[in-house]
């Protein structure tokens, strides 16, 4: 059973910080590409971060010098530093684990950016 097991959602001020977890199971996590997305009411979910196996990155330039990924392989955890939050960054956060055969998401944490 493949199970992506995210936390660390809630609410935050403008200009703090969260950090997201998501802990994988039922993979062979070392060989899979972790990726974090968003989806804010009203829009199409967005790639916020990925990290490859051999641990390169990408990122949404909107995040850029703001939020950092990176994963522990010991925990099978991938993990999403976020800094210097924006109203903008309100949204569910969905946690990504992909190879070329197969695709999984878990179920989501809510991060909203308010005063």
């Amino acid at each position: 059973q493949v199970q992506l097991v995210e936390s660390g959602g809630g609410l935050v001020q403008p200009g703090g910080s969260l950090r997201l977890s998501c802990a994988a199971s039922g993979i062979i996590f070392s060989i899979y590409t972790m990726g974090w997305y968003r989806q804010a009411p009203g829009k199409q979910r967005e790639l916020v971060a990925r990290i490859g196996n051999y641990g390169s990155t990408n990122y949404a330039d909107s995040v850029k010098g703001r939020f950092t990924i990176s994963r522990d392989t010991a925990k099978n955890t991938v993990f999403l530093q976020m800094n210097s939050l924006k109203s903008e960054d309100t949204a569910v956060y969905y946690c990504n684990a992909w190879s070329t055969i197969m695709n999984y998401w878990g179920q989501g944490t809510q991060v909203t950016v308010s005063s």
